[in-house]
């Protein structure tokens, strides 16, 4: 026969049973909820890394970009100095002997004076003889010029 006593410790047990399992469903939502937040949390990681990797591949994109520009730069500059090195006489050198010649005036042969070439005369017209060293000179100052006004790697 089932005596007061044992339906009591039925009771206390099914009480304590209740309250924990009432725990264990109230930390099952306290957890669900945290794991929303951290998948949340992961996808917004997610599009960051995303994001990243689509700018590190524009960086490298403009960075080999710019690199390319510099060879190209190098291997105009290698093939104006490789003429002008063959000729023997460079720009600079043809420039600064014109200018350092003595200008004729009319009172020693009683001929006319020669005007001195100005600055502001195109460069064929200091360089008579050398015209592929003046185009090759002008090229380097248009790649130089170009060169530093892009350098925006994006």
């Amino acid at each position: 026969m089932v005596t007061v006593e044992q339906v009591r410790q039925l009771e206390s047990k099914v009480a304590k049973a209740i309250d924990y399992i009432n725990k264990l469903t109230d930390e099952n939502i306290l957890l669900k909820n945290k794991l929303d937040s951290y998948q949340t949390r992961i996808d917004e990681l997610e599009v960051l890394i995303q994001r990243f990797k689509e700018d590190q591949a524009r960086i490298e994109e403009g960075i080999l970009s710019a690199l390319g520009r510099l060879n190209q730069f190098e291997d105009d500059v290698h093939k104006t100095i490789t003429p002008v090195n063959a000729g023997g006489v460079s720009p600079c050198q043809t420039q600064a002997s014109v200018q350092e010649k003595p200008e004729p005036t009319g009172t020693e042969d009683g001929g006319e004076t020669m005007p001195s070439p100005s600055p502001a005369q195109a460069p064929s017209e200091r360089f008579e003889g050398d015209d592929s060293a003046v185009d090759a000179a002008e090229e380097t100052l248009t790649a130089e010029t170009a060169s530093t006004s892009e350098l925006d790697i994006f």
